[in-house]
């Protein structure tokens, strides 16, 4: 007899959602960096979800809000495509899954303590509703934790983002500017830095392990065994979740901010 629970080899038996570039699925080697640096912020940030109720607001994959159940007292969460939504509910049934626009979020007002919502308002085309909406249905004195690639960094001098999924990226003075506009104070802008093993592997890798992986997946490449196991071998270890008094939030890789409902 398996020792493992029954529910837990139907979520093992669910097929992988696809990688489409969109969004960052767990478990392949080639997507490893982008998948833990998107993770970290859920490990770091979910002692702000105990024993609240939380909705994440753009769930993707499901792996975040299912990392949340551990500590949260209920997870609910919310996209608008189909297949992900299927995916969410099949492989990871701790999460309350709903689909729905984030334009117009299907929750009643004050509904949650707080909303997360991570690497996703980058692709909104109406930012301002969204985090309007976040305020409408967050309870007094409730969190807001957001993050999103720093424009800076991530398309440096560009008009439009890198990315084809990206309909507008922030910097740190735009985001605050966002949130404040739409009810918010910010309690915390924080930024996810390399920590002293990935700089390393930028130095290994001609500079930025970063470019290294985008030169080949744009150039249809294959990679390098050295450079596929360095990047399958990240952790969450491996990055640095820093406050702004600690270092310049505009070298930061992706923005974090921790927001208080304005009432």
């Amino acid at each position: 007899m398996s020792a493992i629970p029954s529910d837990q080899q139907a979520a093992a038996a669910v097929t992988p959602l696809p990688l489409t570039g969109e969004r960052t699925v767990p478990g392949l080697a080639e997507e490893n960096y982008w998948f833990r640096r998107h993770e970290v912020v859920y490990e770091r940030l979910a002692s702000r979800c105990a024993d609240r109720d939380v909705l994440e607001a753009g769930c993707g994959e499901g792996y975040g809000a299912d990392l949340l159940t551990a500590v949260a007292r209920r997870v609910i969460g919310l996209d608008y495509d189909d297949s992900a939504v299927a995916h969410v509910r099949a492989r990871y049934p701790r999460v309350e899954m709903r689909q729905g626009n984030l334009a117009d979020l299907p929750l009643p007002d004050a509904a949650v303590d707080v909303v997360v919502n991570f690497q996703v308002i980058e692709h909104l085309w109406d930012q301002g509703q969204f985090v309007g909406e976040c305020h409408r249905v967050l309870r007094p004195a409730g969190v807001l934790l957001m993050s999103t690639p720093n424009r800076i960094t991530f398309s440096p001098g560009r008009d439009t983002p890198l990315n084809p999924f990206h309909t507008r990226e922030l910097n740190a003075t735009e985001l605050t500017e966002l949130l404040v506009e739409g009810g918010f104070d910010v309690a915390a802008m924080l930024g996810v830095f390399h920590g002293p093993r990935l700089r390393e592997l930028d130095a290994r890798h001609g500079g930025s392990i970063i470019d290294a992986q985008i030169g080949r997946a744009l150039a249809g490449e294959a990679w390098p065994d050295d450079l596929l196991a360095d990047v399958a071998g990240i952790t969450t270890d491996d990055f640095a979740l820093l406050d702004a008094a600690e270092r310049d939030i505009d070298e930061s890789l992706d923005l974090v901010a921790i927001a208080v409902r304005r009432d």
